[in-house]
């Protein structure tokens, strides 16, 4: 489920924003898709991206509408084991 206190602005100019979103357990499958930023579509702009990371996974997205729905487009994904790396 989605939640604004999880969603931050990492960086903005000219017009741009780059924002973040933990996911925390949620899978990216449930983060991109339908509707799952809707409750933010007045602070997301078309053109703005989003870096998620989740506990497992994490991607980097492009949002490509806010109305009628917001639609954020995976652009890459890294999908891990949680197990760390050595």
């Amino acid at each position: 489920m989605f939640a604004v206190r999880d969603l931050s602005v990492l960086c903005y100019t000219c017009g741009f924003t780059l924002w973040h979103y933990r996911a925390g357990s949620a899978p990216l499958e449930e983060v991109f898709g339908p509707r799952f930023f809707d409750p933010a579509a007045e602070l997301l702009s078309r053109g703005d991206m989003c870096l998620v990371s989740a506990d497992r996974a994490g991607a980097l997205g492009i949002i490509t509408a806010t109305t009628p729905h917001v639609v954020i487009v995976p652009l890459s994904q890294n999908v891990g084991t949680g197990e760390g790396t050595s």
